[in-house]
């Protein structure tokens, strides 16, 4: 059993390791390279990869401000330095181990699953005794293999009785090359259950995207599914994300299903976002705790090749590169109610509280209903919002 005096020691080196993040971050913020250098070299002491929670979370946000401070000028100067291209060997190196932690999230942690549960929810109400069906997904659901999400959904309709849809076309959004081969797998799996399947791939950028881009009918009932791509358009200028509300607006889909972060990365103010980040991924840190042993490699991977670049690219980037513009659910509602849309409650809280309760260490996870969407949350800090919306 771990002593008293054990105890309050780890809690004062928490403590004084968050003081160190705050107080470098103010000097990353104010340009003092001088301090800010003094302050990480303590940190990157204290911070580390297989320590506490708090300290691995912490690791994180050392890389993100290292790598802030690597770009900013020096006292006096405004503005970032450009920075340099990666070495293409690197770049790829590290596609794969991003793609690698990528799966790991999805089968150690509930956050893409609750997304494709509840859209699914969603999707099957919205083609009930429809026979052509279509939907189009943004991201094909951020590039899995094996296009898990379709898979449970195809099994959904051909287990239907009665009434199955004479056409399933899925459209997948982006420019990932696995596209093709994820549509291959699902129309054979579709045909062994007896659907129909037509996959397509518009191979553009999410605010490239137009309706001339989708291959429409007249008599077919169209969704749209957005797993965690949305926040990645909403830029300064707000024009991207409208552009794209815009489109799919103009398909008319019977639901938009939005499945996002909820946390507010994209304030105008370094400090505000920092500390923002700072609580939202020290719940999940300490959630992970709770599922994965200390030192496994496949949390550190989930870690340091997933969330940690989530992270930095918080922390680090700006303009365009900055891309992990999470908001929260109401500054959602805000966006999507100016683009013409309307709330569509979610009545699945019972439902999804029930798959949550199926899931292996997942205790300290919560599904909350607030306002109409569903909110995981990690011991009532939230992590991910469903919602959904009609025209």
């Amino acid at each position: 059993m771990e002593s008293r005096g054990s105890s309050e020691d780890g809690e004062a080196d928490e403590i004084r390791l968050v003081q160190l993040l705050i107080a470098c971050a103010e000097a990353v913020a104010c340009r003092d390279k001088s301090h800010a250098s003094v302050l990480l070299s303590e940190l990157r002491a204290n911070a580390l990869v297989f320590g506490s929670s708090f300290q691995r979370v912490a690791s994180c946000f050392v890389q993100g401000l290292a790598d802030r401070l690597s770009m900013v000028n020096p006292l006096g100067a405004v503005g970032f330095v450009v920075p340099t291209m990666s070495n293409p060997v690197d770049y790829h190196v590290g596609l794969e181990k991003k793609q690698e932690a990528l799966r790991l999230v999805y089968e150690f942690c509930p956050h893409i699953q609750f997304g494709h549960f509840v859209a699914n929810i969603s999707i099957l109400e919205a083609f009930e005794g429809e026979s052509f069906v279509h939907v189009v997904d943004l991201g094909l659901s951020l590039g899995l293999p094996h296009g898990h999400q379709w898979r449970d959904l195809i099994r959904g309709l051909a287990s239907r009785s009665g009434h199955l849809p004479k056409r399933l076309r899925i459209t997948a959004v982006g420019l990932s090359d696995t596209f093709r081969l994820i549509g291959h797998e699902l129309e054979l799996y579709a045909s062994s259950l007896g659907i129909n399947l037509e996959f397509f791939v518009v191979k553009t950028y999410l605010e490239n995207l137009t309706t001339k881009d989708i291959n429409t009918s007249e008599d077919e009932v169209i969704v749209v599914n957005s797993i965690l791509q949305l926040h990645c358009v909403v830029k300064e200028s707000r024009g991207a994300l409208n552009s794209v509300l815009q489109t799919i607006h103009e398909l008319s889909p019977k639901v938009l299903v939005l499945v996002e972060q909820d946390s507010s990365h994209n304030g105008p103010f370094f400090l505000g976002r920092f500390m923002e980040a700072l609580y939202y991924y020290s719940a999940i840190f300490d959630s992970l705790d709770v599922m994965l042993p200390k030192y496994d490699t496949k949390r550190a991977k989930i870690e340091q090749f997933y969330f940690a670049e989530e992270i930095k690219n918080i922390i680090s980037c700006e303009g365009p590169t900055r891309v992990e513009r999470h908001e929260r659910v109401d500054q959602w509602r805000r966006r999507m109610s100016r683009a013409g849309f309307q709330a569509a409650p979610l009545k699945t809280v019972v439902q999804a509280r029930q798959w949550l309760g199926k899931r292996e260490a997942c205790e300290g996870y919560t599904i909350v209903e607030e306002k109409g969407c569903l909110v995981l949350g990690w011991k009532s800090r939230p992590i991910v919002a469903a919602s959904c919306w009609k025209c």
